[in-house]
């Protein structure tokens, strides 16, 4: 078995300036009116080495982005034992209330339903991950309710984070989570 090549650190400090310069870019102005010519300057390198490390400012903006991706996963899974049917887990909730400093950003990448380049990759990893556990524990159905529990949470979450859910990150919290334990249950 071959191990992946170790990343090098230059490349990895590259991009996280990239990164941090594209977050403290969409503080100020919406992602659409973000330049490359301005990033760059912000990150300290060159407009080809942006190149080198993105095709182009959505890419960078989705790998900006993709903490929201994994901390969506975990946040998921954060409880043990028999699922609470009513009240999601704590960090379900503090997932949702940590989307509002960069929620203009999120907006751009996951539209309305689900959708969009973040959303994909939501929907992928939520996927694939809902996917193994209920093959772990021998569930019927695993690519069904694995699809509808991705497509689920990403739905609410783009709809939510585009004003079209009325409801604080708490009540979100619970109210996606009795779906999905209710998705997890009909099987």
């Amino acid at each position: 078995m071959t191990r992946p090549a170790p990343e090098d650190p230059r490349a990895a400090r590259t991009r996280a300036r990239l990164r941090e310069a594209l977050l403290a870019e969409c503080a100020e102005r919406p992602l659409e009116e973000v330049g490359v010519a301005a990033l760059v300057r912000r990150a300290g390198v060159g407009r080809a080495t942006f190149y080198v490390h993105y095709d182009g400012l959505e890419a960078l903006a989705v790998d900006a982005c993709a903490d929201v991706v994994r901390d969506a996963v975990e946040a998921l899974h954060a409880w043990r034992g028999r699922p609470d049917p009513v009240h999601a887990p704590p960090a379900l909730a503090e997932f949702f209330a940590s989307l509002t400093p960069h929620a203009a950003l999120y907006r751009s990448l996951l539209t309305p339903g689900g959708g969009g380049p973040l959303g994909r990759v939501l929907h992928r990893d939520l996927r694939a991950y809902s996917l193994r556990e209920r093959e772990l524990a021998g569930a019927a159905d695993a690519p069904l309710v694995a699809s509808a529990v991705a497509a689920t949470f990403a739905g609410v979450m783009g709809d939510w984070l585009h004003g079209l859910l009325d409801a604080a990150a708490t009540d979100i919290a619970d109210q996606v989570w009795q779906l999905l334990v209710a998705l997890h249950a009909s099987r």
